[in-house]
């Protein structure tokens, strides 16, 4: 796990050492435990280490007996099984990345059919004419953006390395952010920062003297509609499937635990890791103090207890809103307007004190059908279904001065593209998410929020393996009764009775709302004076809006004007407010 960056200069000569410099300095906090660096003629790959498997000898850049360069960010879980299918290979290292070299020479840029992980690959190979290779995991739990320029290719685990490297100067691409203000996130290849672009889930990138001249593409989900299975049959095949992912999830040369709301994936996970560890399971659970909003700690811990678990609440309230929004606002460089951000920062920052790894509940809803979208999505038109996000967060709420009628475009194409591959409407609706939401907005928030503090966050229903037992489900198995996760619930049901699996989704809120609320005049005001918001919205209503924060509706849009002001200040104007209030940041000039 760490960052890793990289140039190849268009014109034949050595990247210069100060960019490099500065691009390993911007990925630090990525990677604390050291640095590597590879150059050869055009071409200079870098890492920023977070040292988890191979503590001794996994130093990067690693190299092969054919001169070819790896540098990598994230886990192959299956290297010990790759490592044991090459006896013959001269592996130097008890690295978990290395095996991935030896499969590019191989298998050359096919090679990462045969991962199980989370990644974002870079492989330099001079005898290939000195062709640079980027990869990232299908299901894009890793990040990668690349630049390109007249005078250079450039990649980085985030754009705002990109940025403070002075490779690229921020500029708005309006488009994106018109998509990110109605979603709260960017979809496809493009983000609000102009001119960067994202390595796509599942992409292996060629690339020549600064150009890229082929791509590839592996698929996240397995293909084809429905097949005809049991209950009892898809139960087995899940149990099997999750507990060999969490078993291979856990392999780690540093202390790991888990984050636990208490909802139906993170038992589900804290139940099985319970079962393969013979210490206490450490689990931190976030809450918020003085509200009305739904707590799951109360539920977490008696779960924690029932599995003898070490358990620890963090809460969250509304004075650490006001201190670390802006750090957390300029730490997501790829916005997204996720509440979520906020206890997932909390609970990093403080299970990063003793550990280096968690096991986190991302996809479970994603894969088996939890979302109440996707319910919609399975009744007819006359009945209340619709398509997914059919309705912008600003959707006739006459705050912005022009709704663009575009910024669906994406989402729709998605579906019609998965509709027309065989999958039915409810695999098209979760196809279309495991596309753009999930790796755009939960996995963002997820690897921004945890390696600010350098802790790594691993996915276990983002699996190959949970996703061949979980996608090709009858839809009966995953949406029954009202309920989605229906195989999911019942495996739960029988494994762990007290979570209580059948209960209705409490779901998760983070009650911005009522934060803003209470100090709605200042906030308001103070968001609508800011010239970005000044451009898109109208001021007299944006201060309106602030008022009824209360509000469900408009309390969602009022939070993602307030996150975007905070990260236009942070990132497009490149003004400093690590340190500032919520008020500070947006008065700093």
């Amino acid at each position: 796990m760490c960052g890793i960056a990289g140039l190849m200069m268009r014109d034949g000569s050595a990247p210069k050492d100060a960019v490099l410099d500065r691009l390993i300095t911007a990925l630090g906090h990525r990677g604390p435990d050291g640095s590597g660096r590879h150059i050869a003629g055009d071409t200079a790959l870098l890492q920023t280490r977070l040292a988890i498997i191979d503590l001794t000898t996994g130093d990067q850049p690693l190299y092969e007996p054919g001169r070819a360069a790896l540098v990598a960010n994230g886990e192959i879980y299956n290297y010990i099984e790759l490592k044991a299918a090459m006896p013959d290979t001269p592996f130097r290292t008890a690295s978990d990345c290395e095996a991935a070299l030896f499969l590019y020479r191989r298998d050359g840029v096919q090679y990462a059919k045969a991962l199980r992980g989370m990644y974002s690959i870079a492989i330099h190979d001079p005898t290939a004419g000195g062709s640079l290779v980027l990869s990232r995991d299908p299901f894009g739990i890793k990040p990668l953006y690349y630049i390109e320029t007249p005078s250079a290719f450039a990649f980085a685990s985030e754009p705002g390395a990109l940025i403070k490297a002075g490779l690229i100067n921020p500029m708005l691409d309006d488009e994106a952010r018109d998509t990110f203000l109605q979603l709260q996130f960017s979809c496809g290849r493009d983000l609000p920062l102009k001119g960067i672009k994202r390595v796509l889930p599942g992409e292996t990138l060629i690339v020549r003297q600064g150009r890229i001249v082929e791509r590839h593409r592996l698929p996240a989900l397995p293909q084809g509609g429905p097949e005809p299975i049991t209950e009892a049959e898809a139960l087995a095949r899940l149990d099997d499937a999750l507990r060999d992912s969490v078993r291979v999830h856990q392999r780690s040369d540093v202390p790991y635990g888990m984050f636990l709301s208490g909802g139906i994936d993170s038992s589900a996970i804290l139940r099985i890791m319970a079962d393969l560890n013979d210490a206490p399971v450490v689990a931190f659970t976030a809450g918020f103090d003085g509200t009305t909003v739904q707590d799951e700690r109360s539920h977490a811990r008696m779960l924690a207890k029932r599995l003898g678990a070490q358990h620890e609440e963090v809460s969250f309230g509304q004075k650490d809103f006001n201190q670390l929004l802006p750090r957390i606002a300029a730490a997501i460089d790829d916005p997204t307007a996720d509440y979520a951000v906020l206890p997932s920062w909390a609970l990093a920052e403080r299970a990063a004190q003793d550990l280096k790894v968690v096991l986190c509940g991302e996809g479970g809803d994603e894969l088996f059908g939890g979302y109440g979208r996707y319910r919609s999505v399975l009744r007819p038109w006359w009945m209340g279904g619709k398509s997914i996000r059919g309705k912008g967060v600003f959707d006739r709420l006459g705050v912005l001065r022009d709704v663009s009628s575009t910024w669906r475009d994406s989402i729709a194409g998605r579906e019609a593209t998965d509709s027309m591959d065989g999958l039915n409407r409810l695999q098209a609706a979760q196809a279309t998410d495991c596309q753009d939401w999930l790796p755009n907005d939960l996995l963002v928030k997820l690897d921004r929020c945890l390696m600010a503090h350098g802790l790594e966050g691993r996915t276990p229903f983002l699996d190959p393996v949970v996703a061949q037992a979980a996608f090709r489900l009858p839809d009966i198995l995953k949406i029954r009764e009202g309920r989605g996760k229906w195989i999911l619930r019942q495996w739960l049901d029988q494994h762990l009775p007290e979570a209580d699996a059948f209960a209705r989704k409490r779901g998760f809120t983070v009650p911005v709302g009522a934060w803003i609320k209470s100090d709605a005049a200042r906030l308001g005001a103070a968001v609508a004076r800011q010239d970005c918001i000044a451009e898109i919205a109208h001021p007299d209503r944006v201060i309106a809006l602030f008022k009824a924060a209360g509000k469900k509706r408009e309390g969602q849009a009022a939070w993602v004007l307030l996150f975007y002001a905070l990260w236009h200040k942070a990132w497009i104007q490149r003004v400093d407010t690590h340190s500032a209030t919520i008020l500070e940041a947006l008065e700093a000039t």
